[in-house]
């Protein structure tokens, strides 16, 4: 038995539908080839633990001036608030509006392109989750 479920047509991953996402929720590797392009599919919760892992979020997390500041280093994006946990959930607010954003229109932007790994996180991360990723739970 193969470990990988490889469709070298679009016509084939859609007649072997079911076999498709059975490997992906299996974490086996499963492809569908669309001309010269191969795309993966992925179980979404083992995705986004693995952009989790691999894309920390390496949070500042300040308290000054009676609030608390959160920032990601190299990217704009930033929030204030008077408590630590208002921060956390404007911080969320802020990802989600950035993820809105890329899509809209960063993603062709040459500073933005390569934050498509952080987009899919945002996209697959409940709010509870993001929080934990800035906080590095």
């Amino acid at each position: 038995m193969s470990t990988a479920t490889q469709f070298p047509t679009l016509s084939a991953a859609r007649a072997g539908f079911k076999d498709l996402l059975d490997a992906a929720e299996e974490g086996r590797p499963a492809t569908v080839r669309r001309e010269n392009r191969v795309t993966a599919v992925v179980d979404a919760a083992r995705f986004r633990c693995m952009l989790a892992t691999v894309r920390p979020a390496a949070a500042q997390i300040v308290a000054e001036a009676g609030g608390w500041s959160i920032f990601l280093p190299g990217l704009p994006l930033a929030a204030d608030a008077a408590s630590f946990d208002e921060a956390l959930v404007e911080m969320v607010l802020v990802l989600r509006e950035y993820a809105d954003d890329w899509e809209d229109h960063l993603l062709h932007a040459p500073n933005h392109a390569n934050n498509w790994g952080l987009v899919q996180l945002i996209a697959l991360s409940d709010d509870d989750q993001l929080r934990a990723w800035l906080v590095g739970e």
